[in-house]
């Protein structure tokens, strides 16, 4: 009896020591999930970046992740705009499949389909804790927005448990920040409105009161002001949550920072979308004047040292090493976007598109194709690739990260590629602007014929509408100065018939049924 009593409680304990590591691995299965961290700037082209080629610029900090990670020189956006570009990064869907995806006013509803699968979602379900800091800009509400009242849907209804955001963009109003659907620093008193069609009686724009202002507006920013800067749109109240525009890098910093320090314990994925360098530039007086190009230029310089800075917290929380960083931008450079300030004047030699053609709202390579960096210290080794990747593949390759599938959404699994173990990306890609749709495919990119004007007056860039067909092979032509659309006329047929099939015949709403001549 006494030896049957021996062995049974050998096997309990045997029992529980076994349960106690099944535990154990499954908790350091847990702890091994990488951080994932989004580093999204707003207007920065492909050639903004010392690494991508700028000379007449000094990005260190942007450059330490090209150079210790992996620098896609065909890294792409989705779109040449930003709510496309940014739908398509946190849903996987090319932005084309809604008609709604395209640059939203401040008062947008809510672009995204609460029911809609994103990358937040798919990490919370993974275990992750997910945040957003920054600009958002894919619609607040269902249309009709009490900013003096809890606003939602938002952020918070698809996947992200916390949210410190800028609704729109920082030329719109209304000019406050709103942290999980609440507006910060509100004082109910003061309520804010915002319309988009009409002013408030009373109320001082840039047209009736010029003297007000500290920024002078070129075109479309005529609206309210608020810090002496002319923005789209009206706004009347909240002057207690009024944002300090010079103090935004900071600030979006200083939250980010916080948020790795309070929720290292456990995998979380921080979606950091800086503001910089788009419209209005308004650089700390720290960097005033650092660049010699202007604000436009300082204002790249704030942005890398903001991430300089955030990645020394990384460091310092002893969390580096297991955190995925992927940096890019929205869409691709424009210089004029609305304000006088220089950016033209004071390029010089700079050239933001780094060689190619085109920039924001352009379906040539400027618009789409961005800076695009993977970095892991310790697990990437630097190299330079030239993978076709997309931000939209993002969703199904962490997936495949986090031992989980995609399979959804227009997301394309290629995590090896982001990881540096393949030079194989995409094969195929429908890049989008403005409405316009054109197909790369391997080193070809085919744009169909378009009705309307090439030039896009206002900023200064060509948007590439041309009553013909057009065909370039971008390994022998980067900046598209060679239509072959006539002497390829094999490689045109090919390229047409893949883009139909992919797009779908909706596309030739816009389109030109006219071939080259």
């Amino acid at each position: 009896m006494k030896k049957y009593f021996s062995i049974v409680m050998l096997l309990i304990i045997v029992s529980c020591n076994q349960s106690k590591k099944s535990s154990d691995i499954k908790k350091e299965i847990t702890s091994t999930k990488p951080n994932i961290v989004i580093i999204y700037l707003d207007d920065l082209g492909y050639g903004d970046l010392s690494s991508y080629g700028a000379t007449e610029l000094q990005t260190p900090n942007m450059d330490a992740l090209a150079n210790g990670g992996i620098k896609f020189t065909n890294g792409y956006a989705s779109s040449a705009t930003c709510t496309p570009s940014r739908y398509a990064l946190l849903t996987g869907m090319y932005p084309w499949r809604n008609k709604n995806a395209k640059i939203l006013p401040g008062t947008a509803p809510l672009l995204i389909d609460t029911k809609q699968q994103t990358l937040p979602k798919l990490l919370k379900n993974q275990g992750y804790q997910t945040a957003i800091v920054g600009k958002w800009h894919l619609g607040l509400g269902t249309g009709i927005v009490n900013w003096n009242e809890k606003v939602t849907p938002g952020p918070n209804e698809v996947g992200f448990d916390e949210s410190y955001i800028l609704a729109a963009t920082q030329d719109r109003v209304p000019t406050v920040y709103i942290k999980n659907g609440n507006v910060v620093g509100l004082d109910k008193n003061d309520p804010i409105e915002v319309n988009y069609k009409e002013n408030f009686e009373g109320e001082p724009t840039a047209i009736s009161n010029p003297e007000m202002l500290t920024m002078k507006w070129h075109h479309g920013h005529n609206s309210s002001i608020v810090n002496g800067i002319p923005r789209i749109g009206y706004m009347k109240g909240g002057e207690s949550a009024k944002w300090v525009d010079t103090e935004m890098a900071d600030h979006f910093l200083a939250k980010a920072q916080h948020y790795v320090k309070t929720h290292k314990e456990n995998p979380f994925f921080l979606y950091y979308a800086m503001q910089q360098p788009h419209v209005p530039r308004t650089p700390h007086p720290r960097f005033v004047g650092k660049s010699g190009l202007g604000p436009r230029g300082d204002v790249i310089l704030e942005a890398d040292w903001a991430i300089g800075e955030f990645m020394k917290t990384l460091k310092d929380e002893g969390i580096l090493e297991n955190t995925l960083i992927v940096f890019s931008s929205d869409n691709g450079p424009v210089l004029n976007d609305g304000y006088f300030d220089d950016a033209d004047e004071k390029i010089g030699k700079h050239d933001p598109k780094g060689g190619l053609r085109g920039g924001k709202y352009s379906i040539f390579e400027a618009g789409t194709r961005v800076p695009f960096i993977t970095y892991w210290k310790g697990t990437i080794a630097p190299q330079v690739s030239d993978a076709i990747v997309c931000q939209m593949d993002l969703l199904a390759s962490i997936a495949d990260l986090v031992n989980t599938k995609e399979t959804s959404t227009d997301s394309k699994e290629i995590l090896q590629a982001f990881l540096g173990k393949t030079k194989k990306g995409r094969e195929n890609l429908i890049i989008e602007a403005t409405g316009k749709t054109a197909l790369r495919s391997g080193d070809w990119l085919y744009i169909p014929a378009y009705d309307g004007e090439n030039f896009r007056e206002a900023v200064g860039i060509e948007v590439g509408n041309f009553p013909y067909e057009q065909l370039y092979n971008l390994k022998k032509d980067r900046a598209q100065q060679s239509n072959l659309a006539i002497s390829e006329l094999e490689k045109l047929s090919e390229m047409k018939q893949l883009f139909i099939n992919l797009r779908g015949k909706d596309y030739q709403k816009g389109v030109k049924e006219v071939v080259f001549q």
